[in-house]
């Protein structure tokens, strides 16, 4: 049991990635709070009790500040100190190219993938410190971070942002014995990508050199690595569980 005697929060835990990891956790030992706007939240961790494990839903906006500071305070209250934070919610954005695209569906989409991020991590943190207490905190992000899309330009945008977010995190942190890294999905099997067609789809795969996408659960080890002590001397990094998406320069034709 690598998290026995831990609690982790994780927003976005109702489905996908988020919900993936804390099924993981649950089974490592730890007690999980599914944070989430999405109500399933509440089927998923009913489930995870019925089965033997430690969770609890909370209905949270990551991205409303009055609310992330509410639920941290009923989490560490009525369960106990947060040791272990994910930050999963996210949402893609309206696509389109950015000279046609409303300022509001960019500061919406930076306002989930970004400022959620900054501020639970903020809140978590400043208990952490003021109790100096060690802790991991988790970011997902993406190599859309790293890749631009046209037509997704403000999650990738986001992305990029959080990727610098969780490196200043780390360095701020560093000297509490506070952990801060992030995760960079490749293409992954999530409700997130269920709507991607079935042309962009193959052309995901063409450029992803391992021919597939990814299973939540994969990303979800990745995870559990990072908020064990497995990864004690490990902060202020991004892995990327990609599929080797990053590594390729682009397709030579085959001969």
């Amino acid at each position: 049991m690598r998290l026995e005697g831990k609690i982790a929060a994780i927003t976005g835990g109702a489905s996908g990635i988020g919900l993936a990891i804390a099924r993981r956790f649950a089974a490592e030992g730890a007690a999980v709070v599914l944070l989430d706007l999405n109500e399933d939240g509440e089927r998923e961790a009913c489930a995870l009790r019925e089965a033997g494990f430690q969770a609890r839903f909370m209905r949270l906006d990551a991205s409303d500040e009055a609310g992330v500071d509410s639920a941290v305070e009923e989490i560490e209250r009525s369960i106990g100190p947060i040791s272990i934070l994910v930050c999963s919610a996210g949402v893609t954005g309206a696509p389109g190219p950015f000279y046609t695209t409303d300022v509001a569906v960019f500061e919406r989409t930076l306002r989930v993938n970004l400022i959620g991020p900054f501020l639970i991590g903020k809140a978590v943190a400043a208990r952490m410190l003021a109790e100096k207490r060690g802790g991991s905190i988790i970011n997902i992000s993406s190599v859309g971070g790293q890749l631009g899309v046209a037509d997704s330009w403000p999650y990738c945008t986001s992305k990029a942002g959080l990727d610098m977010l969780t490196k200043t995190m780390a360095l701020a942190l560093a000297p509490h014995g506070v952990r801060v890294n992030a995760i960079g999905p490749g293409p992954t099997e999530s409700p997130m990508t269920a709507h991607i067609p079935t042309e962009a789809r193959e052309m995901m795969l063409s450029r992803t050199p391992l021919g597939r996408f990814g299973a939540a659960e994969e990303i979800a080890g990745v995870a559990l690595f990072l908020a064990s002590e497995e990864s004690s001397y490990v902060t202020g990094q991004t892995i990327y569980a990609d599929g080797g998406r990053l590594a390729l320069n682009y397709v030579m034709p085959k001969r």
